[in-house]
């Protein structure tokens, strides 16, 4: 989840229940995320922090959120809980208390924290995240803090020569 663009609460486990489809499993895992969102906005609502957007949750999975989004879609399970997280992801979203939206999955921020990535997908993560490399930054504070010494040094050395000049 993020917050202002920045990540505050991230998770990433095996699922407790068994599925017998991606759909199934897409299905609980954004069950989960919206009662961590809807909990989260709670919690700031207690602490007198009021967000003026809706909570946005992007999936991967077109076919989970048509069966989210969609009145004709429907999922055929024999599996009550499934079909209980359905029914009840189907509510918050015509209350408009959480909003799904699909995102590419290679712009999805969890695949790096849960799956070994290409150099170029695992530098893509990283610029997601916001993450930067200061070793450039650093050799130029070293730089900029070498170069205040030295004029510190070449200020006293004037000084000292004004100082003799005027004895």
């Amino acid at each position: 989840m993020k917050l202002f663009g920045g990540p505050i609460a991230w998770r990433a486990n095996k699922q407790d229940t068994v599925t017998t489809s991606s759909t199934e499993a897409e299905l609980l895992a954004l069950s989960q995320t919206a009662k961590e969102a809807i909990f989260i906005s709670r919690l700031f609502k207690a602490m007198t922090l009021r967000l003026k957007e809706p909570l946005i949750i992007d999936c991967d999975n077109t076919q989970t959120l048509r069966l989210i989004t969609e009145d004709t879609a429907k999922l055929i399970t024999k599996l009550r809980h499934v079909d209980i997280h359905q029914h009840w992801l189907r509510q918050e979203y015509a209350m408009r208390r959480v909003i799904f939206q699909w995102k590419a999955t290679k712009e999805m921020i969890a695949d790096g924290l849960t799956k070994a990535l290409p150099k170029q997908r695992f530098q893509s993560f990283i610029n997601m995240i916001g993450m930067v490399d200061i070793k450039e930054r650093l050799a130029e504070e070293k730089q900029l803090e070498d170069l205040r010494e030295t004029v510190r040094a070449r200020r006293k050395d004037s000084n000292e020569i004004t100082v003799q000049l005027t004895h």
